[in-house]
């Protein structure tokens, strides 16, 4: 074979390699708004930047962003070459006023703020974990089914003073009832009783994407425990600073608090109650849980 023709052997070969993942556009999948998160894809081994800090990307190409609460209205995503401007929505957040806080919950004591301090250390380290799952780009499912009774990013109000913005969405639910996980994950915290969330729970779906679930009456998992979705990770409670039981789900990317009903969709549409004269046997049987009432947590 001559040089010239192994010359041109070898650039062919190149090109096979190349080109489909130069023909492998950056892609974007979810809601660029304030609160969202957003799974992209890219060539594998492609650099990804969000505002000029580096993006942790799979083997496969895989990565994930997400905006905070005040995000502003421009960030830059630079993959490679290419250069895109988001334009993130903003969002008008509900004012809610939450009652009935104990005075101890909301006047700290020196040794309160202290152990608020040390617990907040823990709760920091288990968000902090980064490593190459992609748990985070398969679909989110609501842990738990009810009647949503606070949302994210409103401005809270507790016993008439203004507190910060509440992160998570509230679903009330009755003492006991069990929560699932929302996506598979690892559990990277897994504590009884914290002074403002109470028994609390956080799931790492990778790349720093992970969900909390406070006010807990029971933990059911451990610290490097692996989940799936729909394992039975815990039982609503009132516990922390709470007026009622509840459900308080939260999510962070990195140090930015982003919205888990983006992720999740609608809540599902509870099954109908059956008919009690298509039906009477049925009917009978049904058992109707009272509606809990509008409940108010931590932070």
């Amino acid at each position: 074979m001559s040089r010239r023709t192994l010359r041109l052997a070898r650039f062919a070969l190149a090109a096979l390699v190349l080109v489909p993942q130069a023909g492998l556009a950056l892609e974007l999948r979810g809601p660029l708004k304030q609160g969202g998160v957003v799974v992209g894809r890219v060539a594998p081994g492609t650099p990804v930047r969000l505002d000029g800090r580096a993006v942790r990307v799979s083997q496969d190409g895989l990565f994930v962003i997400g905006f905070d609460r005040d995000a502003p209205a421009k960030q830059t995503l630079q993959a490679g070459a290419e250069t895109r401007e988001l334009a993130i929505e903003p969002r008008q957040y509900d004012i809610q006023k939450v009652t009935g806080i104990a005075q101890r919950i909301m006047e700290p004591s020196a040794a309160d703020l202290e152990r608020i301090a040390r617990e907040q250390q823990r709760v920091n380290a288990a968000r902090a974990r980064d490593d190459a799952r992609t748990d985070f780009a398969a679909p989110f499912r609501w842990p738990i089914t009810g009647r949503i009774s606070g949302v994210y990013g409103s401005q809270r109000f507790y016993n008439g003073e203004p507190s910060r913005p509440h992160f998570g969405v509230d679903v009330a639910a009755p003492v006991g009832a069990e929560v699932r996980a929302p996506a598979a994950g690892i559990v990277t915290l897994a504590e009884p009783d914290l002074f403002y969330s109470g028994g609390t729970v956080i799931i790492d779906h990778g790349h720093r994407l992970s969900s909390s679930f406070l006010h807990l009456s029971k933990v059911l998992v451990t610290v490097g425990q692996r989940v799936e979705p729909g394992d039975p990770i815990a039982r609503v409670g009132a516990t922390g600073r709470a007026t009622g039981p509840h459900l308080d789900w939260r999510m962070n990317w990195r140090d930015a608090r982003v919205d888990p009903q983006l992720l999740a969709g609608a809540m599902p549409v509870p099954p109908p109650v059956p008919d009690p004269v298509q039906d009477p046997a049925a009917a009978a049987a049904a058992v109707a849980a009272p509606e809990p009432p509008p409940t108010g947590d931590s932070r």
